[in-house]
């Protein structure tokens, strides 16, 4: 054995001594960055005060905030209609427009693709930056801009969404197999040719599965968009809660729980017929490559009728999407010359009359509810979603009572749950950590169960055969195997919930997001960069460390 192979077998039995040897220094500085976040997450969850006492003493609360709902109410039928197809078509083109942007971004974001190391940091950088800033803040801008309409929510979901599809689309990207593309180069193609027949093929499931996820979100997103002045069901929410007409707004809350659902429900079909169920989507998209360089003209096979169908399907519904929100296309003609004058106002940034400790510390308890949260859900998203995953579920209706629950969960707007919660109990920033922790419930399951069906059987096949319970079985083969994964799962979440928390401020949540408000109602944008930027680094220093624990745990 050489000498530069210990990092790689740290943690692995010396099958000469007959012990484990000690562990890298790398994998130890990262157990114990994992146990001071998680350290550090037990200590933010109990100074936030949450407890059962507390929230059974706001039953009281509860009751009388009911009896002012009383009938819940709706807007008049033509109206509702008019504004949920407006909500849609908004929130379908805001993502298919992140959709079409993110696929030059993830070119030059990708290692294998990237036409120099400046273009990848480029890259990088912009799928960084379009994640932190929050879709509120980008709307905030676009009104200025454009004033009311369509064009600011769309602009803002675009621009937000982004970072998300191009960063998974850039990883898709970078683990495809270069056969196909190397022979398409060696026939003399172009670089169009290379990605369109060599690599697009590979990655237009995971592509496809990224960007319907993110339409999901965005639909949960947009009724926080509504209070800063965007159009749609939101902006109506809004109205009806400031005007403490709670029977119209708890109406409006359930019309947005069930569009939510309903489009859980549906991209998940979608992502079953596009994406095929039981195939590896690696195999199919590499044979598909294969047969695109070897032969240009492919069968009518039933899935590329299929395919097709689909295809032209949903090109339909976003011309449908662009249609029901009426944009004003000559915005963007005239909208040039207002732009210097208006970006000038955000800058130089400063605090304004608060000081750097005050906002430091706003922003210290956004991640302080954003790390309460994550604590909170990790334990039941562990155990939902085990029970959701096809190798651990004792029965098929377990599994599927577990994958609609979290289906469910995932359906309910993190930021209608705080509203009503903070309405109903006054309890601020805890309203916001048991928002996020149950919406992180819905997130992080699924992931967690997806990785638990994605494990070797093998490990977990010779402890059967043994005689093991299936409890031993899970502990010892199932959950060290997807260990690595729900760490990154968990990074992810923590990732989420920073920018999330900042929004729940909006609310009321607590945190910087409540100053992120009352900067922007009061005009004063200096102030609204400087949160920005603290936002933004908050972030990068997250993404940081994760990819610091990912690479040593690889």
């Amino acid at each position: 054995m050489s000498m530069a192979t210990p990092l790689k077998t740290a943690g692995k039995l010396d099958l000469r001594s007959g012990s484990l040897p000690k562990p890298a220094p790398e994998r130890t500085a990262v157990a114990l960055t994992l146990l001071t976040i998680f350290a550090v997450s037990l200590i933010s969850l109990w100074q936030s005060g949450i407890s059962i006492t507390s929230m059974i003493g706001s039953a009281d609360n509860a009751q009388r905030f009911l009896a002012r709902v009383g009938t819940v109410s709706f807007p008049p039928a033509a109206e509702l209609i008019e504004l949920t197809l407006f909500t849609l078509g908004l929130v379908l083109t805001g993502t298919l427009l992140a959709a079409a942007l993110s696929v030059p971004v993830a070119y030059i974001a990708a290692a294998n693709t990237t036409p120099g190391g400046a273009w990848q940091a480029l890259g990088r950088f912009m799928t960084v930056i379009t994640r932190a800033i929050p879709d509120v803040v980008f709307a905030m801008v676009f009104i200025l801009v454009f004033s009311i309409g369509a064009l600011p929510g769309i602009l803002a979901i675009g621009l937000h969404s982004i970072g998300m599809i191009s960063k998974l689309f850039a990883d898709a990207i970078e683990q495809i197999d270069e056969g196909p593309r190397l022979a398409i180069r060696a026939s003399g193609g172009t670089k169009a040719q290379e990605f369109f027949g060599g690599i697009l093929p590979q990655v237009l499931p995971s592509w496809i599965a990224t960007v319907l996820h993110r339409n999901d979100i965005n639909l949960r997103g947009s009724v926080i968009l509504g209070y800063v002045g965007v159009m749609g069901l939101g902006l109506e929410m809004s109205y009806a809660f400031k005007s403490l007409n709670y029977s119209l707004g708890v109406g409006i809350a359930i019309v947005m729980f069930v569009l939510c659902v309903a489009m859980e429900l549906i991209s998940g079909a979608v992502r079953k017929v596009l994406l095929g169920q039981g195939t590896s989507k690696a195999r199919t998209g590499k044979k598909t490559a294969i047969a695109m360089t070897v032969n240009s003209k492919r069968p009518w096979t039933a899935d590329r009728v299929r395919n097709l169908v689909w295809g032209w399907g949903a090109v339909a519904i976003a011309l449908g999407g662009v249609w029901v929100s009426n944009i004003n296309w000559s915005d963007l003609v005239t909208v040039w010359p207002k732009l210097p004058a208006i970006m000038a106002q955000f800058f130089p940034p400063n605090f304004g009359s608060y000081d750097f400790a005050t906002m430091a510390m706003a922003m210290g308890k956004t991640l302080s509810i954003a790390l309460a949260a994550m604590v909170l859900a990790l334990g039941v998203s562990i155990i939902i979603g085990s029970f959701a995953a096809r190798n651990v579920a004792p029965t098929p209706g377990i599994r599927t009572g577990s994958r609609f629950g979290l289906v469910i969960i995932r359906g309910v707007p993190e930021v209608i749950l705080a509203i009503l919660l903070i309405v109903v109990t006054g309890l601020g920033s805890q309203a916001g950590i048991i928002a996020l922790a149950f919406g992180g419930i819905g997130l992080l399951g699924k992931l967690i169960a997806d990785s638990v069906e994605e494990v070797n059987p093998g490990p977990q096949k010779a402890l059967i055969a043994t005689g093991a319970s299936r409890l031993q079985t899970y502990f010892s083969a199932t959950l060290p195997q997807s260990a690595r994964a729900m760490v990154g799962h968990t990074f992810y979440l923590l990732d989420t919930n920073i920018r999330a928390a900042t929004i729940l401020g909006i609310v009321g949540g607590g945190g910087i997001g409540y100053y992120l408000l009352n900067a922007g109602q009061g005009s004063n944008y200096p102030l609204v960069t400087s949160i920005v930027i603290m936002i933004l680094l908050t972030v990068l220093a997250v993404e940081g460390l994760a990819m610091w624990v990912r690479k040593v745990l690889r």
